[in-house]
């Protein structure tokens, strides 16, 4: 197994972006994190994140400051804004919605390479939705993921939007309004002998990078554990904390493919035109897992939020977002209210 150096736990494995450094928790900090299951989802660095930035280059999305003029708004939602009218929430600004959001990678958060502080990309565009709809103003900040959890509880940020998973843990501290899935994906090499991976026996004998303390790490183990129960070469798992080193390795062949967020490896295909994904898995697998707005329980924000998600979704705009930033695989029928979560560790 090759370790340069395991990456932190969390399911959405991606490292800090350019503004984002990774916080050092306090003890405090240490005990709401535990409580609220960070095996689940995250935006922790995972090899799978960011390529190299070759990305940005050759990107036909426009990742600069200039994307603000496309980014959908609509109205305030009257059955919202009376759901949060009778709900008794505050906001923590008046008039505003102050969300929780962190600059990773493209396209799900990061910052405007033009500027370095203006939020691009889906969470964005949704969050700023979800205030639009709640007659609120958008006021995003940028937080660690490690920080998301106690300044939520803390009332510190109203909503967090940063990729979260919905787990039985983290819904004992925090409710949840759901508006994605959770989709991971494996990503080959452009012209890889490889074409599809659906199974464990289709990871028999390959050396996948992964990031450590994931989801998808889990899925991973989980398939080779069971090749090897049946007799096949089970696979080797394979560390990267540096993400062109694992881009690297992917295209020199020292690897066989990556496991990682799908939304990041389609766009990487997509921008690159050096990878391919051959197969996509829900990040609960075997179970479903779904990406949730997140804020502090029974505060009664979560319905109001559920109510223009729903309004979203019905109008097409939601579809929209996802289709400008091309994670249409995500979708969701519906927006769920504390839905059944990925299970206790």
């Amino acid at each position: 197994m090759i370790v340069p150096q395991q990456i932190p736990a969390l399911g959405r494995r991606r490292r800090p972006g350019r503004a984002a450094a990774t916080a050092t928790a306090s003890a405090a900090l240490v005990a709401v994190l535990a409580v609220a299951g960070l095996a689940g989802c995250s935006s922790s660095g995972s090899a799978a994140s960011a390529a190299s930035d070759p990305a940005t280059a050759k990107s036909p999305f426009d990742l600069s400051t200039k994307n603000l003029k496309d980014r959908p708004h609509i109205d305030p939602v009257p059955e919202a804004v009376a759901a949060l009218k009778e709900s008794g929430f505050t906001p923590v600004q008046p008039g505003k919605l102050t969300v929780a959001l962190g600059a990773y990678v493209p396209p799900t958060s990061f910052l405007a390479e033009d500027d370095n502080r203006t939020f691009v990309g889906s969470d964005p565009d949704i969050a700023n939705l979800i205030a639009d709809g709640l007659g609120l103003q958008f006021a995003p900040e940028n937080v660690a993921w490690a920080d998301w959890p106690l300044g939520i509880q803390s009332g510190k940020y109203d909503l967090g939007v940063t990729n979260i998973t919905v787990t039985e843990e983290r819904k004992d501290l925090f409710d949840f309004a759901t508006y994605r899935q959770d989709v991971v994906a494996f990503e080959v090499k452009k012209g890889s002998k490889i074409t599809k991976i659906s199974k464990a026996a289709d990871v028999s004998g390959l050396k996948v990078v992964v990031g450590s303390g994931t989801n998808q790490e889990k899925i991973l183990l989980n398939w080779f554990a069971e090749n090897k129960k049946a007799g096949l070469p089970p696979g080797e798992p394979v560390y990267y904390e540096d993400q062109a080193a694992a881009a690297l390795a992917l295209s020199s062949g020292r690897v066989d493919a990556i496991l990682g967020p799908n939304a990041a490896a389609s766009f990487r295909a997509a921008t690159t035109g050096q990878s391919t994904v051959v197969g996509t898995l829900n990040g609960g697998y075997p179970a479903t897992a779904e990406i949730g707005a997140t804020t502090k329980k029974g505060n009664g924000l979560a319905k109001p939020v559920q109510i223009v998600l729903n309004h979203l979704i019905k109008n097409g705009e939601y579809d929209a977002v996802l289709k400008r930033w091309a994670t249409e695989a995500e979708a969701i029928p519906e927006s769920r209210i504390n839905p059944p979560g990925l299970p206790r560790p």
